[in-house]
C-alpha cells in the first residue's frame, strides 16, 4: 500500500509539472510572438516618439500611441474610482453585517454577474448609460453624444465589481475573529471594530483586490469598444469621447493592412497592453500572497 501511495504520487507530480509549465510557457511564447511581430515598428521609429507622439495617421507613417494611452488610464482609473468605494462597501456587508441567506443570495448574484458576457453589458450601456449621459452633460452644457469616457467608466466599474468583491469579501473573512472579540472587550461598537480593526487589517488585500480589478479594467475591449466613442484625440472632460488601447486593436486588426507598419504598429499596442496588465496582476498576486502569509 505505502509503495502504491508513493507511485501514484510520483506519477501525479511527473504528469503535472509538466503540464504547469507548459500553460506557464504560454504567456512567454505570446509575448514572444508580439515583441517579434512589433520589432519592424520599433526599428523604425523611436520608443520615445511612439508613446508620446499623439499623431496617429497610419497612411502617413504616423504611430503615435499617447492618445490611446491617455484615453485607457483616463477610463480604467475612473472606473475603479467609481468601483472601489461601491466594492468595499458592499464587501463589509457581505462580510460583517449579512446573514447567511442574505450572504449566499448576493454572492450568487455577484457570480451570476462575472458570467454576463461583456457585449450584453456595452449594449446595456449602449440603451441606457449613453442617453443618460448625453443628458446630463446637456444641463452641464457640455456638447456630447454620450459615448464618453463617462460612460466607458461606468461600465468597467460594474465589469470589475466580481472580482473586486469576491477577493475583497474573502480578506475581510479571513481576519481571525479573536481581534473582533478583543475589540468588543474594549468596549467598540460593531463599525468601530469593522472600521479600526477588520478593514485596517484587510487593507493590503483589498488593495490587492483593487488591483487585480484594474489589470481586469485595463484589458477590456468589448464593452469599451461599444460607449467610449472610439475617437483618436486626447479626452479633456470626462464627457469626451476617447480611445483605448483594446478598441484600438479590435477595431482595426485585419483592415487596411496594405499599409506599411499598420500590422506591426496594432501588435505592438498589444504588447503595451500585456505589459501592464501582466504588471498589475503580478503586483496585485504579491500583494495578496503576502497579506495571507500575515494572516497565518
Amino acid at each position: 500500500m505505502r509503495i502504491n501511495r508513493t507511485t501514484k504520487e510520483l506519477l501525479a507530480r511527473i504528469l503535472l509539472r509538466p503540464l504547469t509549465i507548459l500553460v506557464s510557457l504560454g504567456v512567454l511564447a505570446i509575448g514572444v510572438v508580439l515583441v517579434a511581430k512589433s520589432t519592424p515598428l520599433l526599428a523604425s521609429n523611436s520608443l520615445q516618439v511612439l508613446l508620446l507622439s499623439p499623431h496617429w495617421h497610419p497612411s502617413r507613417g504616423e504611430f503615435g500611441y499617447y492618445p490611446f494611452i491617455v484615453g485607457t488610464v483616463a477610463v480604467t482609473l475612473l472606473s475603479m474610482a467609481i468601483a472601489g468605494p461601491i466594492c468595499l462597501l458592499t464587501s463589509v456587508y457581505i462580510s460583517e453585517y449579512a446573514t447567511k441567506r442574505i450572504h449566499d443570495l448576493v454572492i450568487s448574484m455577484i457570480d451570476l454577474l462575472a458570467g454576463v458576457p461583456s457585449v450584453v453589458i456595452g449594449l446595456w450601456g449602449v440603451l441606457v448609460i449613453v442617453p443618460a449621459i448625453r443628458y446630463v452633460a446637456s444641463l452641464a452644457g457640455y456638447s456630447s453624444s454620450g459615448y464618453s469616457v463617462l460612460a466607458g467608466g461606468i461600465v468597467l466599474a460594474i465589469m470589475v465589481f466580481p472580482s473586486v468583491i469576491s477577493v475583497s469579501q474573502e480578506v475581510l473573512r479571513n481576519v481571525p475573529f479573536s481581534m473582533r472579540e478583543a475589540s468588543f472587550s474594549l468596549g467598540a461598537t460593531k463599525w468601530q471594530t469593522v472600521k479600526h480593526v477588520v478593514v485596517r487589517k484587510s487593507m493590503g488585500g483589498i488593495l490587492a483586490a483593487i488591483i487585480l480589478g484594474f489589470g481586469r479594467a485595463f484589458g477590456e475591449t468589448m464593452a469599451v469598444l461599444m460607449v467610449v466613442g472610439n475617437v483618436a484625440k486626447i479626452p479633456t472632460s470626462l464627457f469626451d469621447p476617447a480611445y483605448p488601447l483594446p478598441a484600438l486593436i479590435a477595431n482595426n486588426y485585419g483592415e487596411i493592412m496594405s499599409i506599411p507598419l499598420y500590422d506591426s504598429a496594432l501588435l505592438f499596442a498589444a504588447v503595451l497592453l500585456l505589459l501592464v496588465v501582466a504588471g498589475f496582476t503580478l503586483m496585485g498576486r504579491v500583494i495578496l500572497v503576502s497579506v495571507q502569509k500575515r494572516s497565518a
